[in-house]
């Protein structure tokens, strides 16, 4: 039976059921659905109110505790040890039989679950389609979690037709927030700063303890313990149908964006889904329009070609992924926006001016005052609009979620059969981990149990080869196909231009395959042997591990081994701008249980800077030296280093000390410690030369200490890196390059010549010390595993 761990314990009223099948026993509740702003003390999404997670999450427990349309399950922690929450929302008789609607789910999600055409018509006959709406995965994007709590109210109590058809025909699995830490960061920076100058600023701090903005993207990869949960509930447990990711963005663009999305498409995504999303948020931006809101927008902004975001990955498991972006207030404080303000607005894709009205922009927003409110207005009917087409259309929903299972179950000739990973002596840990990843995410993972003849890498046939027992092989044939292949695959962006021959700027990276950036041996299998294999199915991560010679975990993602020989003492540099660069490298650091100590602005202006080294992650010299505007943030967070500090840092380098600087921040050391290095990319326009995030291949010089454990060979990451030419190289040496030519592995890459040859990573001799030059993010994302090495490399002594 599904266990359900009610939130509620943590707060004064309690929910005191502990499986949802208990609720059948309940004939009545003894108290009224409370108003949230009963509770609350003030009405969610109102001009200046902010709503902490304790606070949410008591409302939710009261909901649970007042309304058989609703169960709130606890499904795992955050990155601070708060709860992370789900509220199942629907009708009273679904809500006693929670679990087994998700059988049926499950069954639909995984074909060869189902037995029989009889069997499959009455799953489809009595199935729900499952909705998730996710609130503020980005918590300056603070409405959507504010809202959530008056669609929870409303769902739990309205008793209008039209609301309990959808409580019929649909479950809802509402998500307040996926990053409760970042609510309560930003709610107690406004409330403290309410009424100040300081009223409408961000915090001075990433608002999720590793990632800030980026924790939404890790959807692919776990790193993080928010993704790592909820990728289990979501694609172990319940399946959903239908997801819906609610953000918000500028200002002085379109008051709201909506699917259908702008090109290009990612070819691994089923083109039914397109149309599905298509379909859907043109339902939505109708009642919008119904309701008179100006200001929405299609076909706009934001494509579907990435995976690795909250709503782009489902489509790889054949869900149907919807995107909104509704204009911020400042926070929870509204805004005046002016005619001028929106003709200054950046030009976005697909949308040249939010004052001029186009097919996908049929009402312009003329400018006014902007605030919570009328960004939970818009989510709200949003929202509703969604539910409403799940519950109309739920066999349609059903039917074709079953169906493009099905259809990834059949061979596919212009497809591999399957991936093999190979178990490398030298790569365990890093091997288990990619595995993990895999199996997280649902993916179906067999063990080769003796040597067995495969036909491998070729588009057609592919070449007979023996492929070691001990061996991993992640097939196709399986519901996720479209997952596995966009995560083994390398890319090919399209080259997509503008009239003016500059590059199109692409959502987010353009090529992003696993077994490149983990460094990891992989062969995609043709067919197979006539020998049949002997193979075992993976049940367990401990399964892989104890094949390859692990002790087995006790938890999920555990810790790694300190890859360090001796024990340095790491400085890593803090600043209150927030850098999501330096977040990642903490995370990196943690995760391989490698010490090192935090360094502050007022650290290096004070010259505490005792450490065998100091990282500097990637961050621009201006962010660097002056930090954030004392004009808009208190004294005690404003400037940065100052020239204090960088005088301070040079006199620790040249007394010995090791400086390693990450992407951007090397224009800083190169500018700061006038050495002999130029980054050959300044300057060059995109017409030229444009990589907009892309796994590339580097040459490396063996023989440095650097670069321990390297093949001549690696590949790395690039996204809008520099590359270096040393005009001396008796002070600086070049550890690795960029390849001669050829050196893009997956992605899109303008203009190759200009890096080809060019170095990726220098050392610098500065007096008694040393300054190590990383042109690209050796951590990027806690991604890039195989140039982990690299970072660990330059921290031993």
């Amino acid at each position: 039976m599904l266990r359900f761990k009610s939130v509620s314990t943590h707060f004064v009223l309690v929910a005191s059921i502990a499986v949802a099948g208990s609720l059948a026993t309940r004939t009545a509740y003894a108290k009224p659905v409370p108003t949230p702003q009963s509770v609350l003390g003030f009405e969610p999404t109102s001009d200046r109110t902010i709503a902490d997670w304790p606070q949410i999450t008591n409302y939710f427990a009261q909901l649970d505790a007042t309304s058989d349309r609703v169960k709130v399950q606890e499904i795992g922690k955050s990155t601070l040890v708060k709860p992370l929450i789900v509220a199942f929302i629907s009708a009273p008789e679904n809500i006693r039989n929670l679990e087994k609607y998700r059988r049926i789910n499950q069954k639909l999600a995984d074909p060869r679950m189902v037995n029989s055409p009889e069997e499959l018509q009455g799953l489809l006959k009595e199935g729900k389609t499952i909705v998730s709406i996710s609130c503020s995965i980005h918590s300056t994007e603070i409405v959507a979690s504010q809202m959530s709590i008056n669609l929870a109210y409303q769902l739990a109590t309205a008793r209008d037709a039209e609301t309990e058809e959808m409580l019929k025909n649909t479950i809802l699995l509402l998500i307040p927030s996926p990053n409760p830490d970042g609510v309560d960061i930003v709610a107690n920076w406004y409330r403290k700063n309410l009424g100040t100058k300081y009223e409408t600023t961000s915090p001075p701090e990433l608002y999720h303890h590793y990632a800030g903005h980026d924790n939404n993207r890790d959807w692919f990869m776990l790193s993080l313990k928010e993704t790592q949960s909820i990728t289990r509930f979501f694609w172990q447990q319940w399946f959903p149908e239908i997801v819906y990711d609610v953000h918000q963005q500028g200002a002085n663009g379109s008051r709201f964006i909506l699917p259908p999305f702008f090109d290009p498409a990612n070819p691994r995504i089923a083109p039914l889904i397109l149309r599905e999303a298509g379909l859907m948020g043109y339902k939505m931006a109708s009642d919008l329009e119904a309701a008179n809101i100006a200001g929405v927008a299609t076909n706009s902004t934001y494509d579907t070609w990435w995976h690795g975001g909250f709503r782009g990955t489902p489509y790889f498991h054949n869900s149907i992924g919807i995107l909104s972006e509704a204009a911020s207030a400042s926070l929870m404080s509204p805004l005046t926006i002016t005619r001028e303000r929106l003709e200054r607005g950046t030009k976005v894709r697909g949308l040249d001016s939010p004052l001029e009205t186009a097919t996908n922009f049929p009402n312009a927003w003329q400018g006014g005052t902007w605030g919570p409110r009328d960004i939970a207005r818009i989510e709200m009917i949003s929202s509703r609009a969604l539910l409403q087409m799940a519950s109309k259309f739920r066999l349609r929903y059903l039917t074709n979620f079953y169906e493009l299972g099905k259809s990834n179950l059949l061979p596919q000739s212009k497809d591999p059969q399957g991936f093999v990973v190979y178990a490398d002596p030298a790569k365990k840990e890093t091997t288990a981990r990619f595995l993990e990843i895999l199996m997280g995410q649902g993916m179906e993972i067999h063990r080769i149990e003796q040597d067995t003849e495969m036909y491998l890498g070729g588009e057609t046939t592919g070449t007979a080869s023996k492929v070691p027992a001990g061996s991993f092989v992640v097939f196709t044939s399986q519901p996720q196909r479209n997952n596995v292949l966009s995560l083994f695959e390398k890319q090919t962006y399209p080259n997509r231009l503008k009239p003016s021959g500059e590059a199109e700027v692409p959502y987010d990276v353009a090529g992003w395959t696993l077994p490149l950036q983990m460094n990891i041996d992989t062969a995609s299998v043709w067919k197979l042997g006539t020998t049949p294999a002997a193979m075992v199915k993976l049940t367990d991560i401990n399964q892989a591990r104890q094949s390859l010679g692990l002790s087995p975990q006790t938890e999920p993602f555990a810790k790694l081994p300190n890859p360090l020989k001796t024990a340095p003492k790491i400085g890593l540099y803090k600043s209150f701008t927030g850098s999501m660069d330096e977040g990642w490298t903490r995370l990196v650091l943690d995760t391989h249980q490698i010490p090192f100590t935090s360094v502050s602005d007022s650290d290096f202006r004070a010259a505490k800077l005792d450490y065998d080294a100091v990282i500097i992650p990637s961050m621009s010299e201006k962010s660097i030296v002056d930090g954030l505007d004392a004009d808009r943030y208190p004294a005690q967070f404003a400037g940065g280093l100052g020239e204090k500090g960088v005088d301070n840092l040079r006199e620790y380098v040249e007394k010995g000390g090791k400086l390693i600087c990450f992407d951007s921040s090397c224009d800083f050391a190169i500018n700061r410690f006038k050495l002999p290095v130029k980054d050959v990319l300044k300057g060059v326009k995109s017409s030229e030369f444009y990589n907009p995030g892309s796994v590339v291949r580097l040459d490396v010089d063996t023989s440095n200490p650097l670069a321990k454990s390297f093949k001549a060979q690696t590949p790395a990451y690039f996204i809008d890196s520099a590359a270096f030419d040393i005009s001396d190289p008796t002070k600086v040496k070049s550890v690795a390059k960029y390849a001669d030519k050829d050196a893009l592995l997956s992605g899109w890459m303008m203009g190759e010549k200009y890096v080809n040859g060019k170095t990726a990573l220098a050392e610098a001799e500065y007096g008694k010390g040393k300054i190590v030059l990383f042109a690209f993010r050796p951590q990027h994302r806690s991604q890039t595993y195989g140039t982990f090495p690299f970072i660990f490399n330059a921290l031993e002594k």
